[in-house]
């Protein structure tokens, strides 16, 4: 859009002015499921469901902000009935290694965008691609769009690949997530997600990067049983979720805080323990 363009629209019609609307309404929505929830037993979210719930991760209900992640493998998405079930937000797989973009990426992100589901891509490493050709297909599939979400990097051994089943020593993997992230930040101009499991993360992760915010699996006990010393922004809390607008399993996920935190986190893409330090790093400026 031109600057002209730009200054021609109301305040509330610019980028930053729907951004902005898009936190209140999002906030307005948590605060009401919220109080719902209070009046009903702690569940915020009571028309989703898990098919195969595991007792370790129970009070992933508690956290009044909770989204999905998704790929091919969901299939055809109704993303109204996914907004209407009170998702909160939604990561959509995008590219995998330097070759591949998931089949579903463009029909789901536009729809999460139609719908207004908050959603982010997230790339899949694949540990056989160099750094560099992963980040030049990233940035070649994904709009920079200034109104998603921080991009996620996927970082986990892939032991059932048929072409690239290795691990790699934890120097080089750790130099090319670093590179990853950067391209990402330097790309999208916002600091980016980590997403790892619990093997990745201690035979890599534990330990380092703790600028960046992290995205954990743990679906069978809460992310601090399974991560030493790790501050978790996002917790994959089951693979077996089940949504509305969502045919069979999917992943469902936590957001730590509150709603007015979750708020925050949508107006500066940065998440708000960690304001103070990004800022001086020139992130969190706001939208």
């Amino acid at each position: 859009m031109s600057l002209r363009n730009e200054l021609s629209l109301t305040p509330s019609d610019r980028p930053a002015g729907r951004l902005r609307g898009l936190a209140k309404r999002i906030l307005a929505g948590a605060l009401v499921a919220s109080l719902a929830a209070c009046a009903g037993g702690n569940d915020f979210y009571p028309t989703k469901g898990d098919v195969k719930p595991h007792p370790g991760v129970a009070r992933a209900k508690q956290h009044p902000i909770q989204g999905i992640d998704i790929s091919k493998w969901q299939g055809p998405i109704d993303w109204a009935s996914v907004k209407g079930a009170g998702t909160q937000f939604a990561f959509i797989k995008a590219t995998e290694g330097g070759d591949h973009v998931d089949e579903r990426f463009r029909e789901n992100w536009d729809g999460a965008g139609r719908a207004g589901v908050p959603r982010g891509a997230y790339h899949f490493v694949f540990w056989c691609r160099s750094a560099k050709e992963q980040m030049d297909w990233f940035k070649r599939n994904v709009p920079n769009d200034p109104t998603a979400l921080p991009p996620v990097l996927d970082v986990e051994w892939n032991g059932h690949s048929q072409t690239c089943p290795k691990k790699l020593p934890k120097a080089q993997a750790l130099a090319m997530t670093q590179y990853m992230l950067e391209e990402m930040e330097r790309y999208t101009g916002k600091r980016p997600i980590i997403y790892t499991d619990i093997t990745f993360h201690k035979d890599v992760l534990e330990g380092e990067l703790p600028d960046y915010p992290h995205w954990l699996r743990s679906t069978a006990a809460e992310p601090e049983q399974r991560f030493a010393n790790r501050k978790w922004m996002l917790w994959q809390f089951t693979s077996t979720g089940r949504v509305p607008g969502v045919r069979g399993d999917v992943d469902r996920n936590a957001f730590y805080g509150t709603p007015s935190e979750w708020a925050s986190f949508l107006s500066t893409d940065c998440d708000p323990r960690d304001h103070g330090h990004l800022t001086r790093q020139g992130l969190c400026t706001g939208k």
